[in-house]
């Protein structure tokens, strides 16, 4: 395995591809918010830390890599599992990781930048594609956890706005737990919109609403189907509900009648992808 030890921030060779039209290149630093934070520019590389999210970037042709950054034994465990690394690690001490992310990211001894993944179209998924709406939900340990369980589900993407939505790096990556490789984001200006256009196309609009009239297990499997999760205590928006065929909740059995939306969304994504039980 080829090494450089060269400290984050001090000279080093750019990696091929590095620092598109950024003089002196990038530094995590300098994003408005850091990591997780708020949305940067198109052109800002992607924060990748932690084992799976960096793990399964690197392992992912589709990603363009710009700079890796591993303590020996982080570096040790990629090479293990991948072999030859599409990229050269800068060997650093964890204390020089925590300096770019803040003393409270549990990155494990890994730091990737990349570029964003391309995403397809409304017009470029499956006939029977599942999808997942979210209607401006912000935090990005809850977008992340969802992504991480659509990706255990199959889902065809997650379509969200550009506007009310967490960026796709930092805290949002770590929480994918490597989901954001195979689960696209379709960022859309408008919502009601994209569902409309969706709906036009054979879609079944479900939207999750704890005080719909019909239980989720009466939907059934659907396809193609996209599934509309709202922020938690504000729920769906009106507009968005008026474009949702169906309004389904939970049937929750004990006395708390509320969830987590990540934990709502496994849950939902579960009832939908069952078989039909005759």
């Amino acid at each position: 395995m080829t090494i450089r030890r060269d400290r984050p921030g001090g000279s080093r060779p750019a990696p091929q591809g590095a620092g598109r039209g950024r003089p002196g290149g990038f530094r995590p630093g300098e994003r408005r918010g850091g990591p997780g934070g708020p949305r940067g520019g198109p052109d800002d590389p992607v924060v990748l830390y932690g084992w799976h999210p960096v793990l399964q970037a690197l392992g992912n042709a589709g990603r363009r890599l710009h700079r890796l950054v591993a303590t020996e034994n982080g570096a040790a465990r990629l090479t293990e599992a991948l072999g030859t690394l599409p990229i050269v690690p800068e060997i650093v001490r964890p204390s020089a990781i925590n300096a770019l992310l803040g003393p409270d990211a549990v990155h494990q001894g890994l730091y990737l930048e990349v570029d964003p993944l391309a995403a397809p179209g409304l017009d470029d998924l499956p006939a029977d594609a599942l999808l997942l709406a979210l209607d401006q939900i912000t935090d990005p340990h809850n977008v992340g956890a969802i992504v991480r369980t659509a990706a255990a589900f199959g889902v065809a993407g997650i379509v969200t706005t550009l506007r009310h939505s967490p960026s796709a790096t930092g805290v949002l990556a770590k929480s994918a737990s490597g989901g954001l490789e195979h689960v696209p984001l379709i960022t859309v200006r408008n919502l009601a919109e994209a569902l409309i256009e969706l709906g036009e196309r054979g879609f079944t609009r479900i939207g999750l609403d704890s005080e719909a009239g019909t239980d989720l297990d009466a939907v059934g499997p659907r396809r193609p189907a996209i599934v509309v999760l709202g922020a938690e205590g504000k729920g769906l928006r009106q507009r968005t509900r008026d474009c949702c065929d169906i309004l389904a909740r939970i049937a929750f059995t004990g006395e708390i009648r509320s969830l987590n939306v990540s934990n709502a969304a496994a849950i939902t994504l579960y009832a939908l992808s069952r078989p039909s039980q005759g």
